[in-house]
């Protein structure tokens, strides 16, 4: 993955995606994903949500799923730790999301440790939802994620557009590489069904995003998502404390 990104056409088969898009819809359409943000924007008045997206069986195991996982073990080695998880149904008309990177510090400043975000699409990308676009070799600066934000959402040279995956596709981003959500042409369109996962190679201690960082990695050892298979994947000990973050402001507010 030297230029940042993989793309993993069709990675998750029709009858896990006929669960997570249900799971999608609940998640928008009771609230939850707004507790979510909600529990992170401001912890101290609203506390942990009353359910994780983990906890949803499909994305739990999506979490894991083994094609996913194998992939990821190629790319960060036999050992890394799950970061955060999240999901969106975006629907037709949203703006898109400017230029950034995703990648959280550790605390070795460690740049040659690597973060990745696994992007599911789970009904593809084509002119009806919006293109993702990515600036291969960019993740090899360092810089702070929204350097490049006064771009906007244009087009940036040596840019790359992936605007044709069928259902179930998967993008693989090295977290900072810069990349920006473009919006569907004017017209009829499609929500985006999207879930996004990160994962972090071990040797050094991640900074989390999420202020129930322990309750989410404790809930995924109860319900042994890991399936004794992968030890360090829900490991308490790769992260540092928290101490706040930009996550509900960038994260949460724009979803690639």
């Amino acid at each position: 993955m030297e230029s940042g990104y993989l793309v993993l056409p069709g990675l998750l088969p029709e009858a896990l995606r006929e669960r997570l898009a249900p799971e999608v819809d609940r998640w928008v359409d009771e609230g939850l994903r707004a507790r979510s943000i909600a529990a992170c924007a401001d912890p101290l008045r609203h506390g942990p949500p009353p359910l994780l997206e983990l906890e949803l069986p499909a994305h739990g195991e999506l979490l894991t799923h083994p094609p996913l996982l194998r992939t990821l073990t190629r790319l960060l080695g036999p050992d890394f730790v799950f970061h955060h998880l999240h999901s969106d149904r975006q629907d037709p008309g949203i703006p898109g999301k400017a230029w950034h990177h995703d990648c959280e510090p550790n605390d070795r400043s460690d740049p040659s440790l690597l973060m990745v975000h696994a992007l599911h699409y789970l009904g593809g990308l084509d002119e009806k939802v919006g293109s993702l676009a990515v600036l291969p070799g960019s993740h090899l600066r360092t810089v702070g994620k929204s350097a490049f934000a006064h771009h906007g959402t244009g087009e940036l040279p040596g840019e790359v557009v992936i605007d044709r995956l069928p259902p179930g596709s998967t993008v693989l981003l090295n977290s900072a590489l810069f990349h920006t959500r473009r919006p569907a042409p004017e017209g009829p369109g499609r929500p985006r069904y999207f879930v996004d996962a990160s994962y972090c190679q071990v040797g050094a201690r991640w900074r989390p995003v999420k202020p129930y960082w322990r309750q989410m990695l404790a809930r995924a050892r109860e319900l042994d998502l890991a399936d004794g298979q992968w030890p360090e994947l829900f490991a308490e000990r790769h992260f540092t404390e928290y101490t706040g973050s930009e996550h509900a402001r960038t994260e949460y507010t724009g979803t690639v």
